[in-house]
């Protein structure tokens, strides 16, 4: 399994984030959807090609061909609408939010999966990303759709573990060359 071959990279140092990753995705209450397409995302999201690589295969075994495709889509919209709504918040000049963005984002609107899916994912990108405006934004929808608190706490616990195990993993990596 390529979990254990992940968490068997982790160092000793780091053993919380061994633990925790084996519990945030041994031990979710999350359906497998909503799973496998929360650590797909984030694994893309942690710019971690050892992560990635790892935990690439079992998602794309437990989503259907559309899930894997919409999980890899929040990653990829995510990644541009994080840098730009965060910018255009960082930015002291508020005019910036009056401006039309002018950036296509129709995955959002037809990601191919459930809308709360789709939302989940790209609010827990959007943690690992740390945008503010888009993290509140996907989890008023989310809230709006019915999703619990328990729900949206867990896919961000997803994003910060495999955050973390990602710059773990590369920083031994890189200090092993």
């Amino acid at each position: 399994m390529a979990l254990d071959e992940l968490k068997s990279v982790i160092p000793e140092y780091a053993k919380d984030l061994k633990l925790n990753l084996g519990s945030v995705i041994g031990n979710s209450d999350l359906p497998q959807q909503q799973l496998w397409g929360t650590v797909l995302a984030c694994a893309i999201a942690s710019r971690s090609p050892k992560v990635l690589r790892e935990l690439e295969p079992e998602a794309k075994a437990n989503l259907s061909a559309e899930a894997y495709t919409a999980a890899k889509s929040a990653a990829a919209i995510m990644s541009m609408n994080n840098v730009f709504y965060r910018t255009r918040h960082l930015l002291s000049d508020p005019e910036y939010g009056t401006l039309r963005a002018g950036l296509r984002m129709n995955v959002i609107g037809n990601p191919g999966v459930e809308k709360t899916d789709f939302e989940l994912w790209s609010l827990a990108v959007s943690a690992i990303n740390g945008c503010g405006q888009c993290l509140d934004s996907h989890e008023q929808v989310l809230r709006k759709a019915g999703v619990d608190r328990e729900t949206i706490q867990e896919a961000f616990k997803i994003a910060a573990v495999i955050q973390a195990v990602g710059v773990t993993v590369d920083t031994e990596a890189t200090l092993a060359q």
